[in-house]
């Protein structure tokens, strides 16, 4: 099984009906497909008319296919929401489409162009993973999971008000259908949410019964006598949240940011965006004055040959900060030639290059080895960061102390290394990285390379680095050892770039980098560490976790980001919106255990700590 996701076997009927032809069904009636959707799921579910009291209002769905559903909400959304709702769809698909083959065949629904065109424009990668497309303009969310649904539902992370079952036929896609997705699908329910579906299929309907859903026979659509609708139970057992992966509650007029590197500048962006105040405390003078203020940064994936969860979050985090970037001050889409440092990274690019996580048109094999990744970025923070805090409220040469965030304010630590002087049980450290700058007479457009290390090229600028050397504190300093460093790297990735640089005056930055023992970022809400610990003492005798995590009610933190700070940002902001406003989050269960800071108590009591 490759990772990729399979495409479907998609062929055209005579009237222009897409079809799947590996399962033999069609993915909707080209002449009253629409008003099917708006009579089976839209009406189904009680819309418009339960979203209209809720500030936030999820719908979920089984069967992406062409966003046909999606496009039909959207339009409904946009003809009777309040101008301070959100509404987030969140959908499931194992064989998405090609963006082309999605518009032919929404080109049979031509009132709902202005809807499709932007969905087509924003169509999502072909990538197995959690993939989140925002529209602030529209107040409206999409997060298209794709994979096998057996494994992509339950490692979920929702609580939908609406779903909307539409799977091919029960009969020709029994996956879809399989009695064991029910208790998955009635966790992530709110408390009498209702489900719509054109089927009443008697396998469908006593599975649902059986995971506690009321359903109820409806008349049907057109042709089809029947559909059902469903109500979720009033009380939902949820399992147990060990990781402290839910969601603060109801939504905050104010959130404070104490930090204006990427990683503070990403979160307010995005809560900014929802309709948040956003307050963004710094003791320095300005944003971006640390890690985030090199004059160029890189945004490439970092991918890896196994299908592991910290692979899969790494290539979801790299199309977060490529989608959330493209088109903004200071981002500019470049390629990167990325050739194996080593027998080991060869080794690694081969076994990437045979089973790639990434499409041709992200990533293609080099002559002579290596890898060419095809729509990179290259940033300019000091253009980039100024953006993205637009609108925030400033408060710049002020230094807090963990006393002084004792009131009920949501907090988002952005620190850096510094997050440990408020949290001091977090395990981060420091890491000093040096960057070499240059102002050349030649006029580039904007290039990389990397080999371990990196050359960027924009414009006349050329930036290249970076060490990565241990840091006991004390003062920031440039080195010549780091300078001498950089300069080999730079002669071994371009002998070009590299005479050009001994022509100008070179200058050094150092800044120090926050990172963990995993080496995997800390992103969401901080455990109550002490109770904590009390909480799950049996950890350290061998016992698994079986309580929520005690939580530090208003904190949450975003970093550890090491060298990959630009990559992580996007996708720490969402997540973090995520759980500050009662989102369904933009990620997977597993990777958001991965990175989430109470992971480090229990792997302290997993060692006896």
């Amino acid at each position: 099984m490759t990772r990729l996701p399979p495409r479907p076997k998609l062929s055209w009927k005579e009237d222009g009906t897409p079809a799947d032809d590996g399962v033999g069904d069609v993915y909707f009636s080209r002449h009253d497909g629409l008003e099917e959707t708006r009579a089976v799921f839209l009406q189904g579910c009680g819309l418009p008319e339960r979203w209209l009291a809720r500030p936030n209002f999820t719908v979920a769905e089984l069967g992406f296919g062409t966003g046909l559903n999606f496009l039909a909400a959207w339009q409904l959304w946009q003809q009777t929401r309040n101008p301070h709702q959100w509404l987030h769809f969140v959908s499931f698909e194992g064989f998405p489409l090609d963006a082309e083959d999605a518009r032919r065949a929404l080109a049979a629904w031509p009132e709902l162009r202005a809807f499709s065109d932007k969905l087509i424009d924003a169509w999502p990668e072909r990538a197995c993973g959690v993939q989140r497309i925002v529209w602030p303009e529209d107040r409206i969310t999409l997060t298209l999971h794709t994979g096998d649904i057996s494994e992509t539902l339950p490692q979920s992370e929702l609580h939908a008000d609406a779903w909307f079952l539409d799977g091919f036929s029960p009969a020709k896609n029994e996956c879809m259908w399989s009695e064991a997705l029910w208790p998955h699908v009635r966790e992530r329910c709110r408390e009498g949410a209702l489900l719509a579906t054109f089927t009443v299929a008697g396998g469908v309907r006593r599975g649902l019964s059986a995971a506690g859903f009321e359903v109820e026979k409806k008349p049907g659509f057109g042709r089809k006598r029947e559909r059902l609708e469903v109500r979720a139970p009033a009380d939902i057992d949820r399992p147990a949240d060990s990781h402290g992966l839910r969601p603060m509650g109801q939504a905050p007029q104010q959130v404070r940011i104490i930090g204006a590197g990427i990683a503070g500048a990403c979160a307010a962006r995005i809560l900014l965006d929802r309709g948040i105040a956003v307050e963004v405390i710094d003791a320095a003078p300005g944003p971006a004055k640390a890690a985030s203020g090199n004059p160029l940064a890189l945004v490439m994936p970092r991918l890896d040959a196994g299908d592991t969860v910290q692979a899969r979050l790494l290539v979801d985090a790299y199309l977060a900060a490529r989608r959330f970037y493209a088109g903004r001050p200071g981002a500019w889409e470049t390629t990167v030639v990325h050739r194996p440092k080593d027998e080991k990274e060869a080794e690694r690019i081969s076994k990437v290059l045979a089973d790639p996580p990434l499409g041709l048109e992200n990533l293609e094999a080099l002559p002579g080895g290596g890898l060419l990744y095809k729509g990179a970025l290259i940033l300019q923070p000091d253009v980039l960061l100024p953006s993205l805090l637009e609108g925030a409220d400033f408060r710049f040469h002020t230094r807090l102390e963990p006393e002084d965030l004792e009131d009920d304010i949501p907090t988002i630590l952005a620190t850096g290394h510094s997050a440990s002087a408020f949290m001091k049980w977090l395990d981060i450290e420091g890491r000093l990285g040096q960057v070499e700058c240059v102002e050349t007479e030649v006029d580039a457009p904007a290039s990389a390379t990397a080999s371990g290390d990196y050359a960027i090229a924009l414009g006349r600028r050329r930036v290249w680095g970076a060490t990565f050397e241990r840091w006991e504190g004390g003062s920031i300093e440039e080195s010549e050892t780091a300078r001498a460093s950089n300069m080999d790297a730079l002669d071994a990735l371009a002998p070009y770039w590299w005479h050009e640089a001994r022509k100008g005056q070179v200058t050094s930055r150092a800044s120090v980098r926050a990172t963990t023992p995993d080496r995997l970022p800390l992103i969401g809400r901080l455990p109550d560490y002490e109770r904590a610990i009390d909480v799950f003492d049996g950890v350290r005798h061998g016992q698994s976790p079986k309580d929520d995590a005690p939580l530090a009610g208003h904190l949450l933190i975003a970093g550890g980001f090491g060298s990959r700070g630009f990559t992580w940002g996007p996708w720490a902001g969402e997540i973090l919106a995520g759980l500050v406003l009662d989102e369904p989050a933009p990620a997977t269960q597993s990777a958001l255990r991965a990175v989430s800071p109470m992971r480090q108590v229990l792997r302290r009591l997993k060692r006896g700590g």
